[in-house]
């Protein structure tokens, strides 16, 4: 079954999580590498489990596993070998799933809420390249080679028993084709599929976000069509679009508003949870029906969805 509308028809919103690799680094781990939060899997995973288990205490109802950046070839350039590249990435699903599990053990964690989901992150091919492409989808590289490329780490989260895949950060409509594509290997899976945006009608590559949708609104296996980690400001025009031309769930979650600089990987700019909060209650009210939060965004700024959305 389509977990999201398994959710969806008894809950009118499904509270995502927010950031884990700069939630990782404001709690003091060295995230500056090419495998970002997939170095942090091998050298302290307990701090992922209780990154997890903050967001559930702070109303999410789906954590976003560690995988985003975690690959088989990334790993094997740092000196892993094959074996362990595996072992990790289907580590990032065990860990979701005990702070999952060791949540709504408690009794009163489960009033006015669904079960929580965990859901298999599947970065871009360009978050595997390190170099900032994810926002720009300018990478050569083919759909087969795409799908090649996707395949392992797919199997290995489906296998490890992800509720859901979460394609996201994609800058391509090329990139959501193979993974689809992909996906056919899988029948019984579902994914949303989430691109990153360069403004209020386009992602990152140049394509209409509206004909991103028209295309997905297709595929029974797509669950939901959105757009993370990009500016806020170009949220609610873009679930406009969405809502035009697709009949599935619309999934935001935007990064904090802050600006990255991928030459030197640092962010600049302000945010504030009581700014996030108006803005994800406006994007509900356009039809949003999975909100959380990408980079900079705190365990606060999804307490603060959970405010309004479970009065």
């Amino acid at each position: 079954m389509n977990p999201i509308t398994n959710i969806l028809k008894d809950f009118p919103l499904i509270i995502l999580d927010g950031a884990l690799a700069t939630e990782l680094e404001r709690l003091g781990c060295d995230i500056n590498d090419s495998l970002w939060s997939a170095k942090i899997l091998a050298q302290n995973p307990e701090i992922i489990e209780k990154v997890h288990y903050d967001y559930f205490a702070s109303g999410a109802d789906c954590a976003i596993t560690s995988s985003y950046q975690a690959t088989i070839e990334g790993y094997i350039e740092k000196g892993f070998t094959e074996f362990e590249a595996i072992s990790l990435i289907k580590k990032s699903v065990t860990i979701a799933k005990k702070a999952r599990d060791d949540f709504w053990k408690n009794p009163l964690h489960r009033i006015n809420r669904p079960t929580p989901l965990v859901a298999g992150s599947v970065g871009p091919y360009g978050a595997y390249l390190a170099d900032g492409s994810e926002y720009r989808g300018d990478y050569k590289i083919s759909e087969e080679d795409l799908i090649e490329f996707h395949r392992p780490r797919v199997k290995i989260l489906v296998s490890a028993g992800v509720d859901i895949l979460a394609c996201e950060t994609i800058p391509s409509l090329i990139e959501s084709k193979a993974i689809i594509k992909l996906l056919k290997e899988f029948p019984n899976v579902y994914c949303w599929m989430s691109f990153s945006a360069k403004n209020d009608l386009q992602i990152s590559d140049g394509t209409l976000i509206s004909d991103c949708a028209k295309y997905l609104d297709a595929f029974t296996q797509v669950a939901a069509i959105g757009i993370n980690c990009s500016a806020p400001a170009h949220i609610q025009s873009l679930i406009e679009e969405i809502k035009k031309n697709s009949k599935k769930p619309i999934v935001v979650y935007p990064n904090s508003g802050e600006e990255y600089d991928a030459c030197s990987k640092t962010w600049h700019g302000n945010s504030s949870s009581k700014i996030y909060s108006r803005s994800t209650k406006s994007w509900f009210d356009k039809g949003a029906q999975l909100i959380g939060g990408c980079c900079r965004t705190t365990p606060e700024d999804i307490k603060s969805i959970a405010t309004w959305a479970r009065k």
